[in-house]
This record gives structure tokens, C-alpha cells and sequence, in this order.
């Protein structure tokens, strides 16, 4: 017989034990989260407020950074709490919320990211019929069956862990709930519905890598045909960035997910966790909008405007 305890609350990673280290983390992340917070809500207030930017590219780009906001909300801030008030406590329940947030939003995530491969595809490779193809229903439909998708994996990660049996030890090996560092908890012999969950999730991201890498197939054999240099160095600048992106989001996520469980804490889980948690809502609005002349171009407006309604008041 196996002693089994009611996990009540489960016990955070410490990264270090030395309290300058501690300041020096939880000063790094809180900038971190500052400045993904200002990033996320300049590019959701720029795409609301400018006319010009009412497009199917750029409804993605805020519904994006919707995501990115609530993920990196969903880890950082509980993490730089713990550092600050040295407890690692996170409760049951708020390990159950968490969880359930990082799967949904990360879920969600990857259908944005491939709902905006294909609009960038209609756009270059049928521009003529651009307008009718990613008309706003269309728009509309791709969003809700992102976070459709995002919300059903979400329960269904959750569910799959949480049914499990935990016992011993209640330290997470991470520096939030993670079904990877949960699983090493579970002392339930049968792990059959998580296995069912995470073999779904491999075939939606599949499925959607697959519809990524036909796009930028179509993609990349029109802007090679095209003779315009500066046209070609336009469509490269935009869809570059978008598979980077994605690359990088989904190879985090793959070696967090299908790499093989060990009982030892490894740095590699902590640095992998933090490039599909953190980097992610913090790069991505650099990666999309550093070059983009129609961002630039909304912000410097908003700005000219503030500046003037401040001269006009003096």
C-alpha cells in the first residue's frame, strides 16, 4: 500500500538561495513584465484607435497580444510575489487556475499564429482576392475557433492532471504549474487521460505546423517570382519574423512537452519554461513592429497628438 496525502497547496521553485539573487530576480522579471504589460497594450490601443490599422493583419496582432498579456500575467507576477515575500506556497486550487490559463492562452496562441500565416498567404499570393477571402465573419470565426481550441485543451491538460493521485514531495521543479513538473508529483501508476490530452495536443500543433509550412511554401515560390526587389525585401521583412516566431514557440513547447521525464531538476526545464511563458509576449511585439512602418506611423500620430493637447493646455 501506498501512502496518499491531499495535496493542498504545492511549493514553487526557488532559483537560488542566495537573497541578492533573489532581489536580482525578482527585479528582472518585474521589468520584463512591465515592459511586455507597455508593449502589449500600445499595440491593442494603436490597432483600436487608428482606422488605418482596421485589418485583418493587424485584428490578429491585438488578439495576439490579448494572449501574450494574459500569459505572461498568468506566471510572472505570482513568481516575483513568491521572491519578494519568500514563500513558494501557490495553492491547490491556484495551481489548478494556472494551469488551466498557460494551456489555454499557449493553445489559443498557436491558432492565431496560424490563422495569420493564412492571411498572410491570401495576401501575397491572391491579393486580388484579399478582401472578399478574409472578410471580417472570417476574421471572426478563425479568432473564436483559436480560443475555442485553446479553452478545450486547456480542460482537457487540466483534467488529465489533476485526476491523477499526488503523494510525497509537493515541490514543482518550476516556477509555476506546469504539467510536465506536475507529472513528476503523481505517484498514480496509470497516466492514460494525460497521455490522451498531450497525444491531442501534439496533433493540433502538428496540424497547425502543417498548415503554417504550406503557407509560407506558397509564400516564399511568389515572392521569388516577383522582380521587384523592394517588394520582395517588404513580403521577407513580414513573414520572416512570423515564422521565427512560431518556430521558436512551438520547439519550446515540444522539448517541454515530449521530452523524457526525469526526477532530477533540470536548468534546461526552467530556461525551456521561460522561452514559451515569458520571452514569447515580450519579443513578440519587437518582432512584429520594430520594422513596421504602419506602427511606427500610428504611434508617432498618438504621440504628436498628446503633445499638442499638452501645449494647448498650457
Amino acid at each position: 500500500m501506498m501512502n496518499q496525502t491531499v495535496m493542498m497547496e504545492f511549493l514553487l521553485v526557488t532559483f537560488t538561495e542566495s537573497q541578492m539573487l533573489l532581489k536580482l530576480h525578482a527585479v528582472l522579471f518585474s521589468v520584463i513584465y512591465l515592459v511586455a504589460m507597455l508593449e502589449n497594450l500600445i499595440i491593442i490601443l494603436l490597432t483600436i484607435l487608428d482606422k488605418h490599422l482596421h485589418t485583418p493583419m493587424y485584428f490578429f496582432l491585438r488578439h495576439l497580444s490579448c494572449l501574450d498579456l494574459s500569459l505572461i500575467s498568468a506566471t510572472v507576477p505570482k513568481s516575483v510575489l513568491n521572491t519578494l515575500t519568500l514563500i513558494d506556497s501557490i495553492s491547490f486550487l491556484g495551481c489548478v487556475v494556472q494551469l488551466f490559463l498557460v494551456v489555454l492562452m499557449a493553445g489559443s496562441e498557436i491558432g492565431i499564429l496560424t490563422a495569420m500565416s493564412y492571411d498572410r498567404y491570401v495576401a501575397i499570393c491572391r491579393p486580388l482576392h484579399y478582401e472578399s477571402v478574409m472578410n471580417k465573419g472570417v476574421c471572426v470565426q478563425l479568432m473564436a475557433v483559436s480560443w475555442l481550441n485553446g479553452v478545450a485543451l486547456g480542460i482537457l491538460y487540466t483534467a488529465g492532471t489533476f485526476s491523477l493521485n499526488f503523494c510525497g514531495s509537493n515541490k514543482i521543479h518550476q516556477f509555476f504549474c506546469d504539467v510536465p513538473a506536475l507529472l513528476k508529483l503523481s505517484c498514480s501508476e496509470e497516466h492514460a487521460t494525460i497521455k490522451l490530452s498531450v497525444a491531442i495536443g501534439v496533433c493540433y500543433a502538428f496540424s497547425c505546423l502543417v498548415c503554417i509550412v504550406v503557407s509560407y511554401v506558397y509564400i516564399f515560390s511568389t515572392v521569388l517570382k516577383i522582380t521587384a526587389r523592394e517588394k520582395q525585401s517588404k513580403a521577407f521583412s513580414t513573414c520572416l519574423p512570423h515564422l521565427i516566431v512560431v518556430s521558436a514557440f512551438l520547439l519550446t513547447g515540444a522539448v517541454a512537452y515530449l521530452k523524457p521525464a526525469t526526477n532530477e531538476p533540470s536548468l534546461l526545464d526552467l530556461l525551456v519554461s521561460v522561452f514559451y511563458s515569458v520571452a514569447p509576449p515580450t519579443l513578440n511585439p519587437l518582432i512584429y513592429c520594430l520594422r513596421n512602418k504602419d506602427i511606427k506611423s500610428a504611434l508617432g500620430k498618438v504621440l504628436w497628438n498628446l503633445r499638442s493637447s499638452g501645449v494647448k493646455e498650457r
